[in-house]
């Protein structure tokens, strides 16, 4: 399997600075070597050209911040993505923060018919008219699914990235009042950090994987890594307690694999400033390999 490493530092949807940095520490953390000792020929792109903080005026629309700069990653995203598998690889993209979500599923939604795997502390289904921080990061899971602004929800010239129905939310515990309804309100199937905890993160990642697989022809997944526990990924944008420790992970990943039905994937909001001596890339490296095959026996 041929795989390409999309690197895209951008921190302009979030407002803590450092996860720009990102990619370079996944990178610097073994990602490619990791890839390829599994046998995936490994092709690294570079990262996706993105405006920087300091060469841009403070934020205007205080609802939607550095809009129009996010907008344009996004579609270059987009591109890159869609090149990728319609080369015949599987798209490996690292972030940055989690606004990238757009461009990622955007690309992939346009050559496949996806569902969604989304592993997040947060829900990120906020709009302009609920956010109370202005940070696309916190919409990316709305505007890909058609909520929001026009600019953000049409990434890649389409609306609907994917239906509500083969969307799968997993690891929630912390949601924006206006955002618990709306998500309430959707067909999104939404698994909180006490569904795995009555559950297991088996049957969670079972029905999760009927939900996004129904009708669709494979799926995207998001992993943000402020879903696992702060214990586990101290470096992080949005630490949140009480998330997956290291082996519910790992286990949602290797159940993942299983599959044979990952189209893209992507991994975020690793901020090397807050980390411990690169924990949090060195614990990413781990999970995209899971994801991508890696056994223990």
């Amino acid at each position: 399997m041929r795989l390409e490493i999309i690197g895209v530092p951008q921190d302009l949807g979030a407002n803590r600075r450092g996860v720009d940095m990102g990619p370079s520490a996944i990178r610097y953390a073994g990602v490619r070597e990791r890839l390829e000792s599994l046998g995936y020929e490994v092709h690294d792109q570079g990262n996706i050209p993105v405006s920087l903080r300091e060469e841009r005026p403070a934020a205007v629309d205080e609802r939607l911040r550095y809009l129009s700069e996010i907008q344009a990653t996004s579609e270059l995203l987009a591109e890159a993505v869609r090149k990728a598998l319609e080369a015949g690889a599987l798209p490996l993209v690292l972030g940055g923060d989690h606004s990238i979500a757009i461009g990622t599923l955007a690309g992939a939604a346009s050559v496949k018919q996806c569902g969604v795997i989304w592993i997040d502390a947060h829900g990120d289904f906020n709009t302009p008219e609920t956010t109370s921080s202005g940070n696309i990061h916190g919409m990316p899971l709305a505007a890909s699914l058609g909520r929001g602004d026009e600019r953000l929800v049409s990434c890649g010239g389409f609306v609907a990235k994917a239906k509500e129905k083969n969307v799968a939310l997993i690891g929630a515990r912390d949601l924006d009042p206006e955002e618990r309804e709306s998500l309430r309100q959707s067909r999104i199937s939404v698994f909180t950090m006490q569904d795995i905890d009555e559950m297991g993160m088996k049957r969670v990642m079972r029905q999760a994987l009927a939900a996004a697989l129904d009708g669709t022809e494979g799926f995207v997944l998001s992993l943000d890594m402020d879903a696992l526990d702060p214990l586990e990924a101290p470096g992080v944008g949005t630490p949140v307690r009480g998330g997956l420790t290291y082996r519910e992970a790992h286990l949602a990943m290797e159940l993942l694999a299983e599959t044979g039905a990952l189209i893209a994937m992507e991994v975020v909001e690793v901020n090397p400033v807050l980390d411990t001596r690169n924990q949090t890339a060195e614990l990413a490296v781990e999970l995209i390999a899971s994801a991508l095959g890696k056994r223990i026996i």
